[in-house]
């Protein structure tokens, strides 16, 4: 049994020093394909050592908490992960204790709130990519982070959407639309004109919206744009985002009366990064569609 024990303490501690390693080595040394590579092998470590210690229900639940802790406030873009293994070492301890009766209450609700999860994903899923005949007037190129005066990872993703988008139809102009934020020191707006024109897209293409701070907010202003220029944005929109994010920004413009806004995928980022904001999305669609914003 000590044997036992001793292998489960060797495979928790190489795990959690291979999950340090890899936050040095994204963090500290700003060496990222090693650091994913690492990372991974510490959460295969992880869960080898999980299994082999499935008997011991508080250092479950305890390895569950503390991978939760480091994916939310340790990994950037990863938070969701973290919620989602809360949620497990929640189960756990509730299998520990509740009576068999409650048990199968809550192994029900959660099993219907898995189905919700899954019907709801799949209009975020069925619209995550560029739509068939995109082109239009104007481009709206929706705001991400900027850390201080540089746009964040998904924020160069859609600008380089917007990029190729202004370069397959030249005649189309870009809005492009955000304010400015936490920890910002110029507006996500002024950001990506900058960074659009630093890479070769004519000035006279992009339009700058720098007073939304939200999706709704984003649309509202460059329609407001579109018609302060003497145009109807009905049929002649297109926006531009991350994946995950067209579907809910569609029922934005919806309930702003453009019902045709066409929908530009921006590149994906990292994968894992990505499913990430899959699951953040669906709690954004869910609350559009009790409160519609």
């Amino acid at each position: 049994m000590k044997q036992q024990s001793k292998r489960s303490l060797f495979w928790l501690a190489l795990a959690a020093g291979l999950v340090l390693l890899a936050l040095v080595l994204r963090f500290a040394v700003h060496i990222y394909t090693p650091a994913y590579a690492v990372g991974i092998a510490g959460i295969c470590a992880g869960c080898f050592a999980l299994w082999k210690i499935r008997k011991n229900w508080v250092a479950v639940s305890g390895a569950l908490v503390a991978a939760a802790l480091v994916l939310r406030f340790a990994v950037r873009g990863y938070a969701w992960w973290g919620y989602a293994l809360l949620f497990v070492a929640a189960l756990v301890v509730l299998h520990r204790f509740l009576p068999a009766a409650l048990w199968k209450l809550v192994v029900a609700l959660t099993c219907l709130g898995l189905a919700y999860f899954c019907f709801v994903e799949s209009f975020i899923i069925r619209n995550a990519r560029t739509d068939p005949e995109p082109e239009r007037d104007y481009l709206i190129v929706l705001g991400a982070a900027v850390y201080g005066d540089q746009p964040s990872l998904t924020l160069v993703r859609r600008m380089e959407g917007a990029m190729d988008y202004l370069e397959r139809y030249p005649d189309s102009v870009a809005i492009v639309s955000g304010g400015m934020g936490p920890g910002e020191t110029v507006t996500e707006g002024r950001a990506m004109y900058d960074w659009l024109c630093a890479h070769g897209v004519d000035p006279a293409r992009i339009i700058v919206e720098d007073k939304a701070t939200s999706t709704e907010e984003n649309l509202e202003n460059s329609f407001a744009i579109i018609r302060a220029r003497g145009e109807d944005p009905q049929g002649k929109v297109a926006i531009v985002s991350s994946a995950y994010h067209l579907y809910r920004a569609k029922l934005f413009a919806q309930k702003l009366g453009v019902t045709d806004a066409a929908g530009v995928a921006a590149p994906w980022g990292y994968f894992f990064v990505m499913l990430n904001y899959f699951i953040r999305e669906a709690f954004g669609v869910t609350h559009f569609w009790v409160f519609g914003n």
